[in-house]
């Protein structure tokens, strides 16, 4: 079975993350899901976050800090996956490989059909933004 290290971006603003339908295609076709991708050869873990969003999103981003790693057996392969919190740093994001996109608070995150492997971290992210607490919009551009 194939194995996958990948890179997620949990994108905190304004008292809300930053969420991502997949397209329809494969085993998690529509569900969401935190941005990012798979780690190329060479790349840290920071660098692939960073191409992974220019690419996907457009936008650019600061990786804050580690929350955690994932690791979760598909059916057709075993996905490592280590999320971190970032922070947009430039752009409007435009969605290049997604369906549809959501700023949600903690209390909306259990309103999405996730992915399997984003559900620790959306349990994280939730405890992340519930300590945070939410602060007024600064400024998340989306189109």
């Amino acid at each position: 079975m194939k194995n996958i290290e990948a890179v997620a971006a949990v994108i905190m603003q304004g008292g809300r993350v930053f969420c991502a339908q997949r397209k329809d295609e494969g085993e998690t076709a529509r569900l969401w899901e935190f941005p990012g991708g798979k780690i190329e050869a060479g790349e840290t873990h920071s660098q692939a976050l960073e191409r992974e969003i220019r690419e996907e999103l457009e936008a650019g981003i600061s990786v804050e800090d580690f929350i955690m790693t994932v690791s979760y057996q598909y059916v057709h392969f075993n996905l490592t996956m280590h999320a971190y919190r970032c922070r947009l740093t430039s752009g409007e994001i435009v969605l290049r490989e997604h369906l549809e996109s959501r700023w949600l608070a903690a209390d909306e995150l259990d309103s999405l059909p996730w992915a399997p492997a984003d559900l620790p971290i959306v349990a994280r992210a939730k405890e992340l933004l519930e300590r945070e607490g939410s602060s007024a919009d600064d400024g998340i551009v989306t189109r």
